[in-house]
This record gives structure tokens, sequence and C-alpha cells, in this order.
């Protein structure tokens, strides 16, 4: 009892620890929730989403090992191979997003018509045009696919402290202690994350944002591609 004490202990500390210190575990999520305007459930259930599958994938990985009887360092190099090319690839959408959202955010920029009218008076009215196109298309900005590509690298990004944990009730063929310490792992992790999105997410909306408001999708893929790039050479 003292050794799974222990274990678990070390379990939930690390978990904690490991989300909280990787800000690409929650700040993506903040900054798209706040670009595309989403509501505060719709982004606890994505970002609880991209947890489970961010998980779940090193789950799947370490009971293959086991079954397999793959050493835990083997795994581990797996786990590394797989966290360089989803930092590369982090890194990518990040800067891709930010060039669009700024793109977009220059394009949106306000200008003014003026009208003559025929007894010479004249007026003018400032609107942009690119904002009524997108009204006009809604149903087509609805389907953008940039919250699924963020979920299908965190399907891909390793979660890399699961794996020695699993690996010691795996060596001592205890599977009761083996699932104890998953499910642990991937509950604090997840709660983790959402608990730094919502509250986060809460806080932004204290604050006034609309002069900045153009340039969310700019200022997300911004945030997304330092969060890459602290993965590459932080090793975040």
């Amino acid at each position: 009892m003292q050794e799974l004490s222990l274990l678990l202990l070390t379990t939930i500390s690390i978990a904690f620890i490991h989300t909280l210190a990787g800000p690409d575990h929650y700040l993506p999520f903040i900054v798209i929730a706040k670009a595309k305007k989403w509501s505060i459930t719709k982004t606890a259930w994505f970002t609880a989403l991209c947890g489970i599958g961010h998980v779940g994938s090193s789950v799947v990985l370490g009971f293959i090992g086991i079954a397999l009887g793959v050493a835990v360092g083997q795994l581990e190099i797996i786990e590394g191979v797989r966290g360089s090319i989803v930092s590369y690839i982090f890194t990518a959408f990040g800067l891709i997003y930010f060039v669009w959202g700024l793109r977009r955010a220059i394009r949106n920029r306000p200008h003014k018509h003026i009208h003559y009218h025929d007894d010479g008076h004249m007026h003018h009215h400032e609107h942009t045009h690119h904002e009524e196109h997108l009204h006009i298309h809604e149903k087509k900005e609805k389907a953008n696919i940039t919250p699924w590509i963020l979920f299908t690298i965190f399907i891909f990004g390793p979660c890399e402290p699961l794996i020695p944990l699993v690996m010691y009730p795996a060596a001592q063929n205890n599977i009761g202690d083996l699932i104890l310490v998953t499910t642990l792992f991937s509950v604090i992790t997840i709660a983790t994350m959402l608990t730094m999105v919502l509250i986060t997410s809460f806080g932004i909306k204290l604050f006034p944002t609309k002069i900045i408001e153009k340039y969310s999708h700019a200022l997300a893929g911004g945030t997304i591609l330092l969060c890459g790039l602290g993965m590459l050479f932080l090793g975040m």
C-alpha cells in the first residue's frame, strides 16, 4: 500500500506539473476560443476532447509496448521522436495561422465611402467589405477546420511522463494498479487543462478587447507559434 500511495502521489504531481509547465496544453484553446467567439461550454468540451486525444495516444502506445515487451527506454525514444515532429508541425501551424490572421485583419481595415446628393450635400460612412462578405457566407465560416487541425496535432502529440509511470505497475504484472495510474494521470492532465483554459477565458472577458478584436486570429496564430517555438527550443 505504501508503494501504491507513493506511485499515485507521483502520478498526480507529474501530471499536474507537466500540464501546467507546458503552455501548449492550454494557451491554444484560450486564443482560438477568443478569436472564434466560442461559448465557455464549447471551449470546455473541445479542450477536453483534445486532452483525451493527447493522453489517449500515449496510453495506446504504452499498452502496445507492454504487450510486446518493449523496454521503457525504447518507448521513450519513440515518444521523443513524436515530440520533435509535433513541435515542428505545431510551429508551422502557428505560423500559417498567424499570417492568415494578419492578412485577414489588414483586408478588414475600415475605410470610408463618400456619397454626393443632387442637392449638393455630401455624407460619408465607414465600413468593411470583408466583414460583410463573411456575414453573407456565415455557414462557410462555421465549417472552419482550424480547431480540427489542432485536435489532430494533439492526438499525435506525445505525453512522455506517462510511459515510465505505467511501466512500473506493468513490470509488477499488476493490471489493477496499471489501470489506476493511467486513469489518474489522464484525469489530472485533462482537469488541469480545463482549469487553466476556463479560468483564463473568464478572466479575458473582464477586460475590454474590442480595440484588438480584428487582430484576434493573428494573435491566436502568434500565440500558437510562440508555443511551438518554446517546444522546439526550450523543451516546453
